[in-house]
């Protein structure tokens, strides 16, 4: 079988990978030089403990199980179970932690509620006051600038993978086909488009205007090397708030009675932080859904964050190397994991995973190469 993959970020790459390890020749096209979007501006992280419940879940941790197979073969990809920490304050996040540690599926997630003392344990940086912290042991890491160069040099390895960048897709042909803007025409037994949050263009004109899809834009940053090991990824309560595994009675009384500040509430904010290969920590986030998005990353969301991590290490931050904004696809109906759609005979589009792309990809993947008999 011949697949032609449109989009080189991670959910295209998985596609690819998926299809070179079933025996498939693989022609991957990607319109920059290297994929630029979502999946590298993102914390690298296979992030098991917020996912909902049923089919969210499910992919999340079939997800891990692939993301940890793929790294012991490919171990360019920083692939690490570190798991991650999420410190309490004050009675009201003490019960949203406990309610989430005593859950029907906490022990499939690896959640356990520790101590401060046994929080520390685990990550010593954690130097801040804290009551509590919500341990996920199935929780990982990966580095989000460097999979996908890290897979295709892997795959560039093997017979029958090609990879086309600088080439922009621009039309369906027929059946399996397609043109590019340097006028070479594509021809496959099945057409994979993972672009992203790249919505217009042709994928309106395949999709319609009723695409079930919307942008989403976020705000992080990345730190020097941090001077000491951060062993965990570590999350703060406000997370509670936007995973929708943490759901309860006990997350409607935090709500009810613990505002967030008004610049985390105004920018929609949780804290997540992991540490990267160098040292570095990236650091986020901010969510911004109306458009038309501003083109600037305002101040606010990063002293808010540089507060809170301070708060937790009970130390300074190293000096802020780089910020940047990011744009991703998300499902409208968020408690669906991704849109597949198929827009044309042998043609599908996978797009809308949200903030689970860099999570869910590989089993996204692996739902699309047994659902079109790959």
């Amino acid at each position: 079988m011949k697949v032609t993959v449109v989009g080189a970020g991670v959910v295209g790459t998985m596609h690819a990978w998926q299809a070179v390890e079933r025996g498939h020749e693989v022609v991957q096209i990607e319109r920059e030089a290297e994929a630029r979007g979502a999946s590298l501006r993102n914390f690298g992280q296979i992030w098991v403990s917020g996912r909902a419940g049923g089919e969210e879940l499910e992919t999340a941790l079939r997800a891990r199980e692939l993301w940890e197979e793929i790294g012991g073969r490919v171990p360019a990809l920083g692939f690490r179970a570190n798991g991650s920490l999420t410190p309490v304050r004050g009675a009201l996040e003490l019960a949203v932690a406990e309610a989430a540690a005593a859950a029907p599926d906490a022990a499939v997630r690896g959640r356990k509620l520790l101590t401060p003392d046994e929080a520390r344990a685990l990550n010593p940086a954690l130097r801040g006051d804290f009551d509590a912290a919500l341990f996920c042991e199935r929780d990982a890491a990966v580095e989000p600038r460097t999979a996908q160069l890290a897979l295709r040099a892997e795959l560039l390895k093997r017979p029958g993978y090609t990879f086309l960048p600088g080439r922009e897709v621009r039309e369906v042909v027929g059946a399996g086909a397609v043109r590019d803007d340097h006028g070479d025409v594509h021809t496959a037994d099945v057409v994979v488009l993972a672009t992203g949050a790249w919505l217009g263009g042709l994928v309106r004109e395949l999709a319609g205007p009723g695409l079930p899809v919307r942008r989403v834009r976020l705000q992080m940053m990345q730190t020097d090397p941090l001077g000491e090991p951060l062993p965990t990824s570590v999350a703060d309560a406000d997370s509670f708030r936007y995973y929708p595994a943490y759901a309860s009675p006990a997350l409607d009384a935090l709500n009810a009675g613990q505002a967030q500040t008004e610049t985390a509430a105004a920018h929609r904010m949780q804290l997540l932080m992991v540490q990267r290969a160098d040292g570095g920590l990236t650091i986020g986030d901010t969510h911004e859904y109306e458009h038309p998005f501003a083109f600037d990353t305002v101040e606010d969301p990063y002293e808010h964050l540089t507060a809170v991590v301070e708060s937790l290490l009970g130390r300074p931050l190293p000096k802020i190397r780089r910020r940047w904004a990011g744009v991703y696809a998300q499902c409208t109906d968020t408690s669906r994991v991704v849109h597949r759609q198929q827009v044309r005979e042998g043609v599908w589009l996978v797009t809308g995973p949200g903030g689970r792309g860099m999570t869910c990809s590989p089993a996204i993947a692996e739902r699309t190469a047994n659902e079109l008999g790959w």
